[in-house]
């Protein structure tokens, strides 16, 4: 995972408007949907029960291939972020993985999140931007590879990699870290729990039929929680 900051001509707000254009209406949705083939990536990693307690748009969205030669475009807005003490020296210690973590509390504004394939790599390539009040707005972006020992990997930077585990709570879709390698020399060795960042969690919680929340949840064994990031995103025209 890398971090760039970048200084649009556009306020951070402006520059990620006009990045994402307009919402999907249903109508929209279902023709693009129904002019792709079905990705079967993320359903393969969960029990057929699990997945199909899935509310049917998480489902559509997860089953959308990316557009060949093109990405899927997710506009939002971050209505909270919460970090401890402790949160905030993990996300400075962050920097040395390309600086994953939020570090900035409360309702930071714009979001935007735009998949690609990434297939030299064996997955998608993740990009976020992130507004920043007063500071440059963050570029975070990570590869989630469908391999290793739980079937998806979030390759982070300086070689580090989250391991991921995909399941199915209370109508949500689940992402929770299984541990963490680090890459040297060639080789990959697992990081120990203590000074490993903790249980990473991610919820995509479905609120309409193109609109979802993301919520980060990361709690360590001895700090407790960490940090605690919720963005509300809607599907945009791409």
């Amino acid at each position: 995972m890398t971090v760039k900051t970048f200084q649009p001509s556009t306020p951070a707000a402006d520059f990620m408007a006009a990045l994402a254009a307009d919402p999907l209406d249903r109508g929209e949705r279902d023709a693009v949907t129904a002019a792709q083939p079905v990705e079967h990536r993320f359903r393969a990693l969960m029990s057929e029960a699990a997945w199909a307690s899935l509310p049917d748009d998480v489902r559509r969205r997860f089953e959308t291939t990316v557009p060949k030669g093109g990405m899927k475009l997710y506009a939002g807005t971050v209505i909270g972020t919460e970090l401890s003490l402790a949160g905030r020296v993990f996300a400075a210690l962050a920097q040395l993985a390309g600086s994953p973590l939020p570090d900035t509390d409360g309702a930071t504004g714009p979001a935007t999140v735009i998949v690609t394939e990434d297939k030299a790599r064996g997955g998608q390539l993740w990009t976020r931007l992130f507004s920043r009040p007063g500071r440059d707005a963050q570029m975070i972006t990570s590869v989630k590879r469908f391999a290793g020992p739980t079937g998806m990997e979030e390759r982070l930077g300086r070689g580090f990699t989250m391991r991921l585990k995909l399941t199915a709570e209370d109508g949500a879709l689940v992402f929770r870290s299984a541990g963490y390698d680090i890459e040297l020399f060639g080789r990959r060795f697992l990081l120990p729990a203590l000074i490993a960042p903790g249980t990473c969690e991610i919820v995509h919680r479905n609120l309409g039929p193109t609109r979802f929340a993301f919520i980060l949840t990361l709690t360590h064994p001895l700090f407790g929680r960490l940090i605690r990031q919720e963005a509300h995103f809607e599907e945009t025209r791409r």
